[in-house]
């Protein structure tokens, strides 16, 4: 309770007549707990308020605002995460504060130009078995800016996401892009799961999937087994679907370049190899050693 400063005087003044706290609680009908604290108090002058420390991300904040604001210009799906700004600050102007700091600035800004975010749902999987899918973004290649197709190979179990460049999404793309995976990480999965979007199966209006010749000859030569999602559950590919967002929202902001597609693919395969020594986000293990059991 805030005591008026009249009375805060009259009770100095009655203590400092010899009038005890006791009888200065009955006449002003205060506690003799309020009493004592202003008998007893010896700076009468208001406290100050307390000053909120300013944010070290302001110092950058039109660095921030201004890589945000360039987001509107691309696709949703390859804007600045607060992660991507904290990796930006840190690697390209020498921030020294926390990602923590980074990602409540970003959410307040974000909050301000109503920025919905995304979700996904996702089951648990055995190690060895691979969920893949395909992504869009943009790229400069050889001084063109273009739109380039990103095959996403990722490892539920452990977490583990490796992404390649592509001309397209057919049979052939597929393949290739796979086989560019696989020979990167040194073996291949003992399972596929695929939708049917991918350009290896084509489901009928029963629900049967029949897989392309050709990818059934690639996938036998590897020896993979294969497994199509059903159509009406997505949290099926909820670990690839996420891992398509992270990837492009993590290696292609800002917009990359390369003089070829193979040579995105290169820079995204290195990238992707230094995400292993992360620690798996609920497992609280380093993800490199999970992924060593997906390949046993």
């Amino acid at each position: 309770m805030t005591v008026p400063v009249s009375v805060q005087e009259h009770i100095r003044s009655l203590a400092m007549g010899g009038v005890s706290e006791r009888k200065i609680a009955r006449v002003t009908g205060l506690s003799r707990n309020t009493v004592s604290k202003y008998v007893n108090r010896v700076d009468y002058s208001p406290k100050p308020c307390k000053r909120v420390p300013r944010s070290k991300v302001d110092a950058f904040s039109q660095v921030v605002v201004s890589w945000l604001l360039q987001d509107e210009d691309m696709p949703v799906k390859q804007r600045h995460s607060a992660k991507r700004v904290y990796d930006r600050l840190v690697a390209e102007h020498g921030f020294t504060g926390s990602y923590s700091s980074v990602s409540r600035w970003v959410k307040r800004w974000r909050v301000k130009h109503r920025e919905s975010g995304e979700g996904f749902s996702e089951l648990v999987w055995e190690p060895g078995v691979a969920q893949v899918d395909y992504g869009q973004a943009n790229a400069v290649i050889a001084g063109n800016e273009m739109r380039v197709h990103i095959l996403v190979v990722s490892f539920p179990f452990s977490n583990a996401r490796f992404v390649v460049a592509s001309p397209g999404e057919n049979t052939q793309c597929v393949c290739q892009g796979l086989r560019e995976i696989f020979e990167h990480i040194g073996r291949a999965p003992r399972r596929l799961v695929f939708d049917n979007a991918t350009g290896v199966g084509h489901r009928d209006s029963k629900g049967n999937v029949k897989e392309t010749a050709l990818f059934q000859a690639f996938r036998l030569h590897y020896g993979c087994g294969l497994r199509f999602t059903n159509p009406y559950s997505g949290n099926e590919k909820g670990n690839v679907e996420n891992a398509v967002g992270f990837l492009r929202r993590n290696f292609m902001v800002p917009m990359p370049a390369a003089q070829c597609l193979e040579g995105l693919s290169d820079a995204f395969l290195k990238k992707c190899d230094t995400l292993l020594d992360s620690r798996h986000y609920r497992k609280d293990v380093v993800v490199r050693d999970l992924f060593d059991q997906e390949l046993k």
